[in-house]
């Protein structure tokens, strides 16, 4: 049977998609690309905000159509959204066969097999070393926990995920051993916090000594990691990114405010002072290093003052890459519950403020790169023109480096010098 898989959401979403894949693949199955032509459909969800959820509800929809009018048989549905809603949608969507939520991957391809051939033959679990990688030849994410524990007010991800569990150091370097000598050269440590690596299952922080040994794997060349939170962010680490070439320069700082008030109703752990200070002891350690946040604006009981004190700190902070949300009040956490919910209109407004002043702040720090040259890794080429990204970009979130009438092949490193800028991305040119 043939079998097509959609997935939703993030990027540790993603890793479980990919593991499935590997499952399906090692049972015998025909992956294919296209829905059209799939026996089997699944679709691994994300429930994380509202924006999510619709995603997810309209694409389970839009695939149920090629079980209706197609040659689909049997349509699966996977992830978070499994997990908050399970109940509903089984109500809702009868033309779904099959429902598995993130706390029965362990049981996932017993139920597969039931709803296939009514019996289980095997007990297999989803296996890392069993992945079958989405992100083409060079690229790919490295998965180093599960969970959260965190419990920001605003989230539901450990009450959908369960508690941070980090997985086993020695685990994760076979791993990382095997997808380099499959030719991966660039590797993402991903995880809900990046920076608790460790804590639960060796008593303290070990995130630094995890990117130090990864960068004893000589076939792996760049090295990121994401979702760093700020309190966790220690001395040790910025040293082992400082004096490592193969770790980018790249730091993914979800900060979510600046006020110190909205910042304890989220249950955050650091402090507008905290903040700031990091900030600038990045900037003074690694002088190339770029810095990535996500805010959140409209956050129960956000005055027009402390949306002041967030505007501002972003004009001071000068960040290279900003993201920003719109609250989303989600059942089931403490920020939903809280009073003073501020209006969708208020939020919209904020947060076409602070977009606006991040324009200027990234067409500025773009315009300077000009002139400049870097080492590039070739994603894709299209016509004449090759899409790549420095060590300043990581994939589907920041911005490309356009360079037009060029030989260069896919998945291959070059040196690219800055000639221009296009909105949020660049125009460069190859050169020797």
């Amino acid at each position: 049977m043939k079998v097509g898989f959609v997935s939703l959401g993030c990027s540790k979403n993603l890793v479980d998609t990919e593991m499935m894949i590997g499952k399906f693949k090692k049972q015998k199955f025909e992956i294919i690309n296209h829905p059209s032509d799939a026996d089997i459909i699944l679709i691994n969800t994300c429930g994380f905000i509202e924006t999510a959820k619709e995603e997810a509800i309209n694409t389970i929809l839009e695939m149920a159509e090629y079980k209706e009018n197609g040659k689909c048989q049997y349509l699966i549905v996977t992830g978070c959204l499994v997990k908050r809603y399970q109940k509903e949608l089984e109500k809702a969507l009868p033309e779904v066969d099959l429902f598995v939520s993130p706390d029965q991957y362990d049981t996932l391809w017993n139920q597969v097999e039931t709803l296939l051939v009514g019996e289980t033959k095997s007990a297999n679990t989803l296996d890392y070393m069993e992945r079958c990688i989405a992100t083409g030849n060079t690229t790919t994410y490295l998965k180093i926990a599960e969970g959260c524990s965190n419990h920001c007010t605003y989230c539901a991800i450990p009450s959908i995920r369960g508690p941070y569990i980090s997985r086993p150091m020695e685990e994760i370097l076979e791993e990382a051993k095997r997808l380099a000598d499959l030719g991966y050269q660039e590797m993402i440590v991903i995880a809900q916090d990046t920076t608790k690596y460790g804590l639960d299952l060796y008593g303290e922080l070990k995130l630094a000594e995890l990117l130090q040994k990864l960068c004893e794997i000589d076939k792996i060349k760049w090295i990121r990691f994401l979702y760093a939170y700020p309190e966790s962010i220690t001395d040790e680490l910025i040293e082992v990114v400082k004096n490592n070439e193969r770790i980018c320069h790249y730091f993914d700082i979800p900060l979510q405010h600046f006020s110190d008030k909205i910042l304890k109703k989220m249950n955050r752990k650091s402090d507008a002072k905290s903040i700031e200070k990091l900030i600038e002891k990045l900037r003074r350690e690694i002088p190339d290093v770029i810095i990535r946040t996500t805010m959140i604006v409209g956050f129960p009981g956000e005055t027009e003052e402390d949306f002041e004190e967030l505007y501002g700190f972003v004009k001071r902070a000068k960040f290279d890459k900003l993201g920003a949300f719109r609250y989303s009040k989600e059942e089931g956490t403490p920020a939903a519950k809280l009073p003073n919910q501020v209006h969708y209109k208020t939020k919209q407004k904020r947060w076409n403020c602070l977009m606006r002043e991040q324009e200027k702040i990234a067409k500025s720090k773009l315009e300077a790169k000009v002139g400049k040259t870097y080492e590039v890794l070739i994603d894709s080429v299209l016509g004449n023109t090759m899409i790549a990204r420095s060590y300043m970009d990581i994939p589907d979130e920041d911005g490309v480096i356009y360079i037009k009438n060029a030989s260069a092949q896919e998945n291959v490193f070059a040196k690219c010098q800055i000639t221009g800028v296009k909105g949020y991305d660049l125009i460069g040119k190859i050169v020797d």
